[in-house]
């Protein structure tokens, strides 16, 4: 059974740093294409960056810069690092596998993607 579970997340002032982290089980790791999602409350969810089986990232605009993507292959965890956050980034952090092969990995569309972990709050304070 496959499941991701994230933690990391917390409350922080402004201009402040953290870093999230997703440890996924029940599935071949490595040749997935895994994310960071969030939702504020009364927003639709939107895809914050993915990384594919070959590494390859992609990144939201609105985070370009501010937040970087990085996996541990050995320890199954995927890591997303925020910096210099803003108030806008306050939101439930979810991460999750791409089911579809990786085809849809560069889109950061939530549709293509399953096993949705329980999430982990960021606020972010001005």
């Amino acid at each position: 059974q496959t499941q991701m579970v994230e933690s990391g997340g917390d409350s922080v002032q402004a201009g402040g740093s953290l870093r999230l982290s997703c440890v996924a089980s029940g599935y071949i790791y490595s040749r997935a294409c895994v994310g960071w999602f969030r939702q504020a409350p009364g927003k639709e969810r939107e895809g914050v960056a993915t990384i594919s089986s070959s590494d390859s990232t992609y990144y939201a605009d609105s985070v370009k810069g501010r937040f970087t993507l990085s996996q541990d292959n050995v320890k199954n965890t995927l890591y997303l690092e925020m910096n210099t956050l803003k108030p806008e980034d306050t939101a439930m952090y979810y991460c999750a596998v791409e089911i579809y092969g990786g085809s849809y990995c560069h889109t950061l569309q939530g549709t293509y993607f399953s096993y949705w972990g329980q999430g982990t709050q960021v606020t972010v304070s001005s």
